[in-house]
């Protein structure tokens, strides 16, 4: 059978977004994983900034990971994609023209989409909750990123962080990326129903939710008459793997060897304890952390 074009494959993502439906994607992280999610049926995949840290580093989610080894790993995966691949391309990997440097990266590597987000990263250290860049430099990013695409079909999604931000604040944002020309807006953050109507009814271009399996928003019905059209639920996939490899790795180690320690860690503490999180979190304590008055 032969393999569907990165055009095809992006023309597909925009008829997706143009429906009156909502997707559940798939989380995909390497070639096999995508060719499991178009085997099942998914409509749409995403290549996580944090599992792509965790699968090319085994490194935490801390902007570790540089746009060439991003860039690698989604081409492998857009060498054999039979379904849309979104990727989560943080901040694009610098100011605007470095957003300019990873659309063009990103879309040679035959995704059918990105997001860019805006926020400060690397986070400073002990920043919480997230931090914005200005409204200013984070609609450059959007422009930038849309001149430097050269396939039309490829979706630029601008992405905020809603919870951080009073909902005026989070119109005036995501009303001023429509008007820059993006093809969608991706929120993180959204709490509930009330809180996703407060936002969508200023805007008339799809949405892209990172919901994290919150019940508040289990509705697709629902999200799709909102004009979300895309959600992303986690990386539960990735770190089930993680999981799968530990055991099966520590059961062949048991019968070859003996009685091994066992972990009682779920899939997630497992990724933090091999991605060493406590070791990089004191070193940024270490190196990052000013002291003040």
């Amino acid at each position: 059978m032969a393999m569907p074009s990165p055009q095809a494959l992006r023309h597909q993502f925009r008829d997706l977004l143009n429906r009156q439906t909502c997707y559940y994607t798939a989380s995909t992280f390497d070639p096999m994983s995508a060719r499991i999610a178009a085997d099942l049926g998914f409509e749409v995949g995403i290549l996580g900034g944090s599992v792509a840290s965790l699968q090319v580093l085994a490194a935490p989610d801390l902007a570790l990971i540089t746009l060439s080894e991003f860039v690698e790993q989604a081409t492998r995966i857009g060498r054999v994609a039979r379904l849309p691949i979104i990727a989560d391309a943080d901040h694009g990997y610098g100011n605007a023209l470095n957003v300019m440097r990873t659309v063009t990266e990103l879309e040679r590597a035959g995704l059918a989409a990105l997001t860019i987000e805006d926020t400060v990263l690397p986070a400073r250290f002990g920043q919480t909750p997230p931090e914005l860049i200005s409204l200013e430099e984070a609609v450059g990013k959007i422009e930038a990123a849309l001149d430097a695409r050269i396939d039309p079909a490829f979706a630029i999604l601008a992405r905020t962080n809603a919870g951080v931000l009073s909902v005026d604040d989070v119109v005036t944002r995501v009303q001023a990326y429509e008007a820059a020309g993006a093809d969608g807006v991706c929120l993180v953050g959204i709490r509930d129903f009330k809180h996703l109507e407060a936002i969508s009814s200023h805007l008339s271009i799809p949405l892209m939710l990172v919901a994290y399996d919150n019940p508040a928003l289990a509705d697709p019905t629902r999200l799709a008459a909102n004009g979300v059209r895309v959600v992303v639920n986690g990386h539960a996939a990735y770190f089930a793997a993680i999981k799968a490899t530990y055991d099966c790795l520590r059961d062949q180690r048991v019968a070859e060897a003996g009685d091994v320690e066992a972990s009682e860690l779920g899939a997630s503490a497992l990724s933090m304890r091999y991605s060493t999180l406590d070791e990089n979190l004191e070193w940024a304590r270490r190196y990052l952390a000013i002291d003040t008055p």
